[in-house]
């Protein structure tokens, strides 16, 4: 089965949100949808970045599950740019 990524950037965190919880629910909103494979938080110049890699059968239900997850943490926190990669043979394409 494919593995796909969501990244998503984000931002200043809605009022009472725990700066610990938002990574977590990332990855619950995914696997409501899919099986989760990890997910992870970095900053990357000065920028926080949640990354959830996940299995799905084909791009388009990859995508459902990508726009989940970014909806999910809008409800926590401003998002920035957000993308769906996918893993083919060792290297990711971008697929949305």
């Amino acid at each position: 089965m494919p593995s796909f990524r969501v990244i998503l950037a984000v931002g200043r965190l809605h009022p009472g949100v725990d700066p610990r919880s938002v990574e977590p629910a990332a990855a619950d909103a995914a696997r409501e949808l899919a099986v989760v494979e990890a997910s992870s938080v970095v900053v990357v110049s000065g920028e926080a970045r949640i990354t959830v890699r996940f299995t799905e059968d084909n791009v388009r239900l990859a995508l459902r599950v990508a726009e989940h997850t970014v909806a999910q943490v809008q409800a926590l926190a401003d998002t920035g740019a957000w993308r769906l990669t996918e893993r083919v043979g060792g290297r990711w394409f971008r697929r949305a």
